[in-house]
Parts: structure tokens; sequence; C-alpha cells
């Protein structure tokens, strides 16, 4: 209850209408901790008040571009202390930060760029190409509102001018004239991946930073000053700068930053940055287990991991090779406004309901709320898989997108009872005993084949046991004349995998309808940056050998024989009949 009353404590500060924003939390900490270190990234260390002058010098140097309260800039750029440094120096002018996935380019970048209605560009050197391909097609951004930041005292701005050389004439002394903060303002925008479309830029305000980063520094995390959290994931994404930024923020423990994740370079950074706890996303810990033993992997300060993407089949194992005692998985989404947080450690869970969350009973594949003669929606119960819904309202608002018709579209109304509001967050949940839930699927991941419901979260899961196989990747495919979609599973193969063993596990372990009727063999998954499975490209190519150049092979009868271009033409002019 101590825990609770702390963090209720610190929550009522960010509340409507307090006077807080991450830059004014970073003075205070500068105040406070001002020689602790606060950011560590290759050899670099920086201590809070260092990072405090940056962030000053960094204003000033937006200052004298022209940029002003209210006014967006576009950040595209890698990991590294610089990145913070923008995006909170635009926090301190009361300005916001659109930031910008770094791996998509041409029409989704364009697309990015002109929703943020940004008024300039700073990009990272190492992608100053894309912009330099797309600038004609940006409206209101002309090339003197280009700045581009480079590394090490080395940059190549092109036709673009050098935001580094801006910021070293700038005076490190405290900004003054600072706009008085408020927690309602927006820090910026966060991305969706676009992978059903393009990219929707979800409205990011400063409460948003600072309740997760209370709720998690203080809380999932229970950060101490000694402490050292190493983020490997995106700082553009909500992870790297809710979980990572936000709460060393809160609590003055270090933040470690690497560029991009690496499984073969992550226990010497564990060693490097004295790392006490990370965060972990998608498939991380699968890919950390992958890799050959080695030193360091045990015998380090590690006292915690949290994240969410941990699935069931590899928790124990994740836990005892690694030896961390505490794993905290949780659940949230970047425009979400609720939180599912397993403070036990429960295997499998990602928490229990609270804050009126509720799962709705749902058509397991389109998502769509089953409503009563009514017309109100009803929860599901024990055992039952539902769709997870948040209430809208003021306590825990859902902010949105820059796109109004897109924020529209998240929003359920009438679903208890007349002019209720809630976020439908697109995520399918099992629920447990005592109101404990663990995640199901994405709306769209589940298909109907043979009649039956086929969860490819539980098929991939079952299938990641089988010799050889180090990861699984499973989706529902068209087929003519079947009704429904049939299963495909991509497989990640390793040492000891054979598509003869493979066919009989998946008969021996799988019910008819969930065996993969098609499948793909792999040496390497396509991943989200976020190292999530991407399924829409693969859906795309299906079984196709003239779209894929993979192995494929088909299910038939109690094995798997090879699909070729000639069994493809069979299966297209009916000649060859799946069953």
């Amino acid at each position: 209850m101590k825990f609770v009353a702390s963090v209720v404590s610190r929550l009522s500060r960010v509340l409507p209408g307090a006077r807080w924003n991450i830059a004014r939390l970073l003075e205070e900490r500068a105040r406070t901790d001002g020689e602790s270190t606060a950011i560590l990234f290759e050899d670099q260390r920086y201590t809070w008040a260092e990072v405090n002058r940056e962030v000053d010098r960094a204003a000033r140097a937006f200052r004298e571009i022209g940029i002003a309260e209210g006014d967006v800039v576009v950040v595209l750029m890698d990991n590294r202390p610089e990145f913070l440094f923008a995006v909170t120096a635009l926090n301190r002018l009361r300005a916001a930060g659109a930031l910008v996935n770094t791996h998509i380019a041409g029409t989704a970048l364009v697309h990015a760029i002109r929703i943020a209605e940004g008024v300039a560009i700073l990009v990272g050197q190492e992608h100053r190409e894309k912009i330099d391909a797309s600038i004609g097609e940006l409206e209101g951004i002309a090339e003197d509102r280009v700045f581009v930041q480079g590394e090490a005292g080395n940059c190549d701005a092109g036709r673009f001018q050098v935001f580094d050389e801006i910021v070293k004439r700038q005076s490190p002394a405290p900004l003054d004239a600072v706009p008085t903060p408020r927690c309602e303002d927006h820090l910026g925008y966060i991305y969706t991946s676009g992978t059903t479309g393009l990219p929707k830029a979800a409205v990011i305000t400063n409460k948003r930073v600072l309740m997760p980063g209370i709720m998690m520094g203080r809380g999932v995390l229970a950060l101490r000053k000694d402490d050292v959290v190493y983020v490997t994931t995106p700082l553009y994404h909500s992870v790297g700068m809710f979980i990572g930024w936000g709460s060393t923020l809160v609590s003055g423990a270090a933040l470690a930053v690497r560029r991009k994740f690496s499984a073969s370079c992550f226990w010497d950074d564990v060693k490097q940055f004295d790392v006490s706890v990370f965060v972990y996303i998608g498939e991380l810990c699968r890919y950390l287990l992958n890799q050959p033993r080695r030193e360091g992997e045990r015998g380090h300060r590690i006292r915690l991991a949290a994240g969410n993407g941990l699935r069931p089949d590899i928790w124990a194992e994740f836990q005892e090779r690694f030896d961390i005692p505490m794993i905290r998985e949780y659940y949230g989404a970047t425009e979400g406004n609720n939180m599912l947080i397993n403070l036990t450690g429960r295997q499998g869970m990602v928490g229990r309901l609270m804050m009126g969350a509720r799962l709705l009973r749902c058509d397991l594949e389109t998502g769509e709320p089953l409503r009563n003669a009514q017309g109100f929606c009803e929860s599901a119960t024990e055992g039952e898989i539902g769709l997870y819904v948040a209430p809208n309202n003021k306590v825990s608002p859902f902010d949105g997108y820059a796109d109004k018709e897109a924020t529209r579209k998240k929003i359920l109304v009438d679903v208890f009872k007349k002019g209720d509001s809630w976020f439908n967050s697109g995520d399918l949940m099992t629920l447990y005993d005592d109101h404990w839930v663990a995640f199901a699927d994405r709306v769209g991941d589940t298909f109907r084949w043979k009649a039956e419901n086929v969860s490819t979260m539980e098929v991939a899961e079952i299938l990641n046991g089988a010799p050889g196989v180090l990861e699984t990747n499973v989706y529902g495919v068209e087929v003519p004349g079947a009704d429904g979609r049939a299963g495909m599973a991509s497989v990640h193969v390793g040492e000891g995998f054979s598509v003869e063993e493979f066919g009989k596990f998946a008969v021996e372990n799988l019910a008819s309808y969930q065996r993969p009727v098609f499948v793909r063999l792999q040496a390497e998954m396509e991943l989200t940056v976020t190292l999530k499975h991407q399924k829409v490209g693969y859906r795309r190519d299906g079984y196709d050998p003239s779209k894929v150049g993979d192995p494929l092979y088909l299910l038939e009868g109690d094995g798997y024989t090879k699909l070729d271009d000639e069994v493809y033409a069979q299966l297209k002019d009916g000649r060859r009949v799946i069953r």
C-alpha cells in the first residue's frame, strides 16, 4: 500500500492543469542530481547537469532558426543522446517533435511529415538521403528548413544546413523567457507502424510521457538512483520515450542507449554500462535465447527485465538461462489510455484488468463487438477471448491521432449504456481467474478455418517446440474455393530441423484445423522495428513460388510435400484441392 500511495501521489502532479513537462522535470533532476550519470551511449557519458545544459543549447539553436511555441519539428534520427536533447529542447520551448520511424521512406515518409504539419526537419546524417529524395514533395518545407545532425564532429549535410554548427555557437547558460509548461501540451507525435496502411500520428502530450514514467519508474521498474536502464528499442517509439526517457527522468536512474538492437552485443553492453534493468519488446528475448551461450549472460547486476511480448513458450527458459530474478510483463499501446501490468511475474500474463478496462465478446476474426437484443455489448467470461477496451474519460482520455477520422474509428460508443465512450485497442485477450489476462492476438490475425477459430499466437507457440525450429510466424491465407483462410507458417529454422519431423510434430500436437496448410522455411525472419513479426507482407506473398524465394511446402495427409510452380498451378485451377 505504501508503493500505491507513493505512485498515486506522484500521478496527482500530472493531472489536468499541472505545470509540468519533461523539460521542467529535467531541470529539477539537474538541480537535485546534477553530477549523477544520466545518459550512457557508446563511450559517451552525460550527467544530469550536462544534459540540461545541452538541452538549453539546443533550445537556443531552435530559437535561432525560428522555432516558436506551438511549432512542430520533424525528427528523423537513429538512437543517440542528441535525439533526446532535441526532443526535450523543443519541449522546453513548448514546441513539439514529430518522431518519425527511421525505416520508412518515399511515400510513407512524405505522408508522415505532411500529417504532422511540421515547419522544419531535423534529420540525422545517416538518413539525409531520404529527405534529399523527398524534399520536392514536401509542401511548406523548403531546403533551408532542413537541418542535419551529424556525429563525432563529422557531417555531410549536402544541400542542407548543419544543426551541430548552430548548436555549438549557443551559450549553455539557462534559457531565458521559458514558456510556462503545461501537462496538456503536445510533446509531439509518435507514429503507428503503418503495417496495414500509411502511418498514423498518435498525439503525445506531456502527461502521456510523465504518467507512464511515474508508473514504470516508481512502480514496475522500482528504479533507484544507482540503477542503469538499458534501452535498445528506437527512441521514436513509446517504449524508448515513455519507459526509457520518462522513467529515468522521474527516478534519477541512468539511461543506457544503443543505436540499434544487437543480440550478439547485448551482454557486452550489459557489462560495459553495468546494467541493472533492461526493457524488452517483441521477440527480443527469443533472439537472445537463440544466441550461443557466452560469458557475461550470467553473473551480471540485472535484477529485473520488463516489457511486452515475452511468450509463454520461452518465459521460464529465458529467466533461468540468464539468471533474471524478476520479469514484469506489461501491455500498453502508444496511443492507448490504459495499461496492464504483471507485477508478480506470473508467466504468460500481461496483468489484471484494472481502471475499468473490460474484455468484450466479439467476432474473433473481425474484432467487431457482439451486441445483445438491447444493442449493448457484453463482457467476456473466464476462459473466453475478448476485445480489450478501456473507458475514454477525463481521467484517462484517448488523445487520438492527427487524423480526426482515424481517431473516430478507435472509439466505441454506447457499449454498456447510452452515451458511454471506450477506446478500442484492436487487441484480443484471454480472461483467466481473478481478472488475469493474457495477450491472445491482434484483431485480424485470428482467422477461421474448417469452421473453427485459429489463434495465430497459440499455433506459433506450439510449433516453436518442434525440433530445429527457432521461431514461427503464423497467418491466414486465402485459397481458391475454400471458406475462411488456411493457416500458413513461416518458420525460422536451425540445426536439427527436418520437414518430415516437423510434419509429425504438427500432426501430433495440433488439431486438424490448426495445422498449417502451407509452410515457408526461412534462414531469417522479417520483423518490424519493434521486433514483432511482419504479417502483411507474408500474407501478400502467400504461397506463390514466383513471389517467395524460400522453400515452400503443402500439407497433404500426415506430412508436407514440396510446393513448386506446378503444384501451385494445380491449386489455382482446382486440379489439386485442399482438404
